[in-house]
């Protein structure tokens, strides 16, 4: 009777262990370099970004992150959503007199082994852009966006 409730539970164990990984399943090493990174996440939903990335989408004290690895472990990325009120001076010195009467619809720090940036998508009537500007207040990115990204 013990050896069928042991059989049992491991069915039930590999059941529930079988649902939850339903979806995108990050291999091993992806995986391992996340937990590296960021050892106090617990909850992490993984999404293949690309033929060679992956990317996690988690939380940490209740904002929401993503991160991306490539295939072989290497971490490319992390990034989150901040409030205005979050944004440098510098920064906003330089996103005001870059792109004047813009309206901020977005903005997130971007972070890299090159460095933090700040990323924004702003628009002005029917003109949006994205932006990116690092800590400095030097604008690194700016593009138009089309209507097909958004």
């Amino acid at each position: 009777m013990k050896l069928l409730k042991v059989i049992l539970g491991v069915f039930l164990a590999c059941s529930m262990f079988a649902f939850i990984s339903k979806g995108d399943k990050a291999p091993q090493k992806v995986t391992d370099a996340f937990v590296k990174k960021f050892p106090n996440v617990k909850k992490v939903k993984w999404e293949k970004e690309n033929a060679t990335e992956w990317e996690a989408e988690f939380k940490i004290n209740k904002v929401e992150y993503s991160a991306n690895f490539m295939e072989d472990g290497t971490w490319k990325e992390t990034e989150h959503e901040i409030d205005e009120k979050e944004i440098p001076q510098t920064v906003k010195t330089a996103l005001t007199k870059g792109f004047p009467s813009y309206e901020i619809e977005e903005a997130e720090i971007s972070e890299t082994k090159e460095g933090t940036v700040y990323e924004f998508e702003i628009e002005k009537g029917e003109s949006e852009m994205e932006v990116a500007i690092d800590v400095n207040g030097t604008i690194v990115k700016q593009e138009v966006k089309k209507d097909d990204e958004e």
